[in-house]
C-alpha cells in the first residue's frame, strides 16, 4: 500500500475574510499530478475547552443555542481564541469563567490539541482539564450567547455522551481524555 503524499500548493487566494472566518480558494495539486483548482479551506481561530470538575465530582457543562446546526446542545465551556494572541489555557480559563462564572486556582491540566475537521478547516482544539472548579460569580456573556450551566455527575458524564445528549465532538473527545485520565474508564 502506498504512502500518503501531501499535495503542491500551486495558486491560493482569499475568497472571504472576516476578522472570526476566512475562506481560501487554493489551486492544488495531487501527488497523481491531477490539479485541482477550488479546493476551499476555511482558515478561523483556534479553540478552547475545559473539563471543569468540582470537589464534589460534578462536571459543569453549558447548555446553549448553535445557530449553525439550529439546535440546543449539551457541551463541555469552550470557545475561540487567536493562538498569537493568547496562551491556550489562558483561553480555557477566560471562557470557564465567562460562560459558568467558575474558576480554579490549580493549574489546567492539557489533556491533547486534536484537529476538529483536518479537511477543510485549519483550526485545533486545545483540551483542558480543571479540577476542584467553584462557581464565584455571575457568567460574562457575549451578545450572542444565551447559556445555562448544567451540573453533571461525574459518572453521568459517560452516560450522556453514550445516550447522544452530549455529541459535540471536542467535548466528546475531551470527556474521553479527561475521564480517562481520572481513572473513570
Amino acid at each position: 500500500m502506498p504512502t500518503p503524499r501531501p499535495w503542491k500548493l500551486l495558486r491560493s487566494q482569499i475568497a472571504f475574510k472576516h476578522k472570526w472566518y476566512t475562506l481560501r480558494r487554493d489551486e492544488v495539486e495531487l501527488p497523481n499530478g491531477h490539479v485541482v483548482d477550488d479546493f476551499f479551506v476555511s482558515e478561523r481561530p483556534d479553540g478552547a475547552y475545559v473539563f471543569p470538575l468540582t470537589e464534589q465530582n460534578d462536571v459543569i457543562f453549558v447548555r446553549q443555542y448553535k445557530h449553525a446546526a439550529g439546535k440546543i446542545f449539551l457541551e463541555l465551556p469552550a470557545g475561540s481564541f487567536f493562538p498569537a494572541e493568547e496562551k491556550a489555557e489562558d483561553a480555557a480559563a477566560r471562557e470557564l469563567v465567562e460562560e459558568t462564572g467558575a474558576v480554579t486556582t490549580q493549574p489546567l491540566i492539557p489533556m491533547a490539541v486534536i484537529h476538529d475537521n483536518p479537511a477543510k478547516d485549519t483550526n485545533r482544539l486545545h483540551l483542558f482539564l480543571a479540577q476542584n472548579v467553584r462557581i464565584e460569580q455571575k457568567q460574562v456573556l457575549d451578545i450572542t450567547e444565551d447559556i445555562e450551566v448544567v451540573s453533571v455527575p461525574l459518572d453521568q458524564v459517560m452516560p450522556k455522551i453514550l445516550s447522544g445528549e452530549i455529541c459535540v465532538s471536542g467535548s466528546v473527545c475531551l470527556c474521553f481524555l479527561a475521564l480517562r485520565y481520572l481513572g473513570q474508564l
